[in-house]
């Protein structure tokens, strides 16, 4: 018997409200709640019962994320508020002149709110209208004035809300934001379009905007399309309920409108200054999106009603610190490969020349064979390279259209070029190495990673240090280290009596690390920071470690097969056993305290620690909370007790506050440890 329609209404209803609030979830929370099973039976069961029955159908309906039938063309869209275009500073200077210009106008009026610092996503710049909640209309950005029309594709957005998370909506309000597309799904697109000989997208705007623009917005939604809004616009006679920028953003979350997280309030435009400059040398580089500066906004909304415009094209309160581009286009002349510390050996591009974002770029990544071969890269390509921030330039993928027909594919030697050992290649692994522990390729490498802070962290030796060693004879291998004398060092170009003592007394600091410090120094396949630690804690000696099956450390909690058979094949090795007996001469300590019992300040806990410690290191902090036994993750999430923050917290903050967990600061970690801070 089929139920009455005023109860699949109801259904339909609280359905729509529970796939909602999975998409806010899953989309910008990051925080899924139900499992993907659940969420395709709702889905479903909400389609059938709007299949059945039209009229039940809302026009805030996930159903229509799936995309409507194609359009003959797209119609045209006359925004409530024209959506302005913004001035552009490149340096410091025009900011300082931006300003100068601002308070002749106004004095010193700005100062009581600031201004807002917020990072520009290069996407393409959307419109959503909602009346009393509901999304009706959605636009991209046109002449300001008049866009396209494309409510149907921007549905297919997972994160652009079809209805505010509010009781009480503006009766009618335009939300504007940008559309964009991950690195990663970017370059995933690129591949899918090389492997079915399509045109690749020049990059993650070209790949956005033209999404948009489809007639068929089933295509639309098989695209990897995000959104992020930052802005707000309403009739006059509509209130909001904001005073200021930051009101604003912090309203828009509220709404379940996701917002870029990296956003500040500066009192001051020196505040912004320092805020541009930590984005575009560290935060962009972390960034999984392009962005091509920072929107600095005057705070107060007041103030932009009376600053007004420039001819009503540019609005005067706010203004775009613009950054170099970081993807260009250039020939890759050739490839070649690298042996790394643990002998994997990685293909890297040889490029012609190119300036990416300020810098002369002629090397970049190719990770694997398998990568080289996905993106069918050929020696002779033209190709797409991109830059952000300090990471080591990546080729995103090839041009296929400027090829001659000249090029040539690449393949994997088959022995080691620097000690022509035969490669090897484990089963389930994208990557091949060389099995030779003494291969000259792995030793520069590996002693910098043996010194590195998250290893042994010898102050002091520098990788340029490391090389100078290594080519005067005096080192060979980790143990030569600690054999150094001072006298030694002093000869040396860039030594003298003090600096050689400072290194040989950073030697003698550095053999009484723990043991887990010297696992992950080894530089053993596989085996990084979290899994030394459990190691080390498991076995508490080298020699223990060094004399266990491949069964009993894949029995150690969180070890794998992979790792335990890496473990094993390392000690089994005649270079390691006279490595390891050569550190045991020279004192360096092979012991690891035990685990901390259940009643250690911190048992159980689960820790994130993000930004700038005041007196502490990250590995410093996670080493002195796992002593307690807490036990430290790197993401945020339901189950993390309380995040310790520093200065330059980013996301995992914002996340934490939105999760509602606890926040404290190195000072009150120390308290709860039983330590004076």
């Amino acid at each position: 018997m089929t139920a009455p329609l005023a109860e699949l209404a109801a259904r339909a209803n609280e359905l729509r409200r529970q796939i909602r609030r999975a998409n806010y979830q899953y989309y910008v929370l990051d925080q899924p709640e139900i499992s993907d099973r659940e969420y395709d039976l709702m889905f479903r069961e909400l389609r059938d019962i709007e299949g059945a029955h039209p009229e039940l159908r809302t026009p805030d309906s996930p159903t229509l994320r799936v995309g409507a039938p194609p359009q003959s063309q797209l119609a045209k869209h006359e925004h409530l508020v024209p959506m302005l275009s913004l001035a552009n500073a490149f340096n410091d200077d025009e900011l300082r002149e931006w300003e100068e210009r601002l308070k002749r106008l106004v004095d010193d009026a700005i100062a009581r709110d600031g201004y807002t610092a917020e990072l520009k996503i290069d996407g393409a710049a959307v419109s959503l209208t909602y009346e009393n909640g509901v999304l009706v209309t959605g636009s991209t950005r046109g002449n300001g004035r008049i866009g396209e029309e494309v409510t149907p594709n921007l549905r297919t957005v997972r994160d652009v809300p079809l209805r505010l998370d509010t009781d009480d909506p503006p009766r009618l309000v335009e939300i504007r934001g940008e559309v964009y597309m991950p690195f990663d799904r970017f370059e995933r697109l690129n591949e899918a379009r090389v492997a079915a000989e399509e045109p690749v997208f020049a990059n993650p705007r070209n790949a956005a905007a033209g999404s948009l623009r489809q007639l068929d917005p089933g295509i639309t939604a098989q695209r990897p399309l995000r959104f992020f809004g930052y802005a707000v616009s309403a009739p006059r006679n509509v209130e909001l309920p904001f005073a200021t920028q930051w009101e604003l953003l912090d309203t828009l979350v509220q709404w379940g409108v996701p917002v870029e997280p990296h956003r500040t309030k500066c009192a001051s435009l020196g505040d912004v200054i320092a805020f541009v400059e930590t984005v575009e040398s560290r935060v962009r580089a972390e960034l999984n999106f392009g962005i091509d500066g920072v929107v600095v906004k005057v705070n107060s909304l007041a103030l932009e009603d009376e600053l007004g415009t420039i001819g009503g094209r540019e609005p005067r309160w706010a203004i775009a610190r613009k950054f170099a581009p970081d993807i260009a286009e250039t020939r890759l002349l050739a490839i070649e490969v690298n042996v790394g510390r643990t002998g994997v050996v990685t293909p890297f591009a040889m490029l012609e020349p190119v300036d990416i974002g300020g810098a002369v770029v002629r090397l970049a990544t190719l990770h694997n064979e398998d990568y080289i071969r996905a993106k069918d890269l050929r020696v002779g390509d033209w190709v797409q390279v991109k830059r952000a921030g300090e990471v080591i330039p990546q080729v995103i993928g090839p041009i296929p259209e400027r090829r001659t027909g000249d090029e040539k594919a690449w393949h994997m030697p088959k022995r080691c070029p620097r000690c022509n050992t035969p490669l090897e290649r484990e089963e389930e692994e994208a990557g091949v190495y060389c099995p030779n522990v003494a291969c000259p390729g792995r030793q520069l490498e590996g002693l910098v990673h043996f010194a590195s802070r998250g290893a042994m962290d010898i102050r002091g030796l520098s990788y340029a240090r490391i090389q100078q060693l290594i080519e005067t004879g005096l080192v060979r291998d980790a143990a030569d280290l600690f054999t150094l004398r001072a006298e030694q060092l002093v000869p040396l170009e860039g030594f003298g009596e003090k600096s050689a003592e400072n290194l040989i007394a950073a030697l003698e600091e550095a053999k009484t690390r723990p043991l887990s410090r010297l696992i992950n120094a080894l530089g053993i396949r596989h085996v990084g920071t979290a899994a030394a630690q459990l190691l080390a804690r498991q076995f508490c000696t080298l020699d223990d470690l060094a004399d266990a099956t491949a069964e009993q450390i894949g029995a150690v909690r969180g070890i794998g097969d992979i790792i335990a058979r890496s473990v094993e094949s390392y000690f089994d090795n005649h270079t390691t056993t006279k490595l390891i007996e050569k550190l045991r001469k020279a004192g360096v300590n092979f012991t690891e305290p035990r685990a901390a019992t259940a009643g250690s300040s911190l048992a159980g806990a689960t820790v994130v620690i993000t930004g700038t410690l005041p007196t502490m290191s990250r590995t410093e902090a996670t080493e002195l909370v796992e002593s307690q036994g807490g036990h430290v993750v790197n993401s945020v999430s339901k189950s993390t007790t309380f995040l310790v923050a520093g200065m330059d917290a980013g996301s995992k903050l914002a996340k934490a506050q939105a999760l509602g967990i606890e926040v404290i600061d190195e000072a009150e970690l120390l308290r709860r440890m039983g330590q004076q801070p």
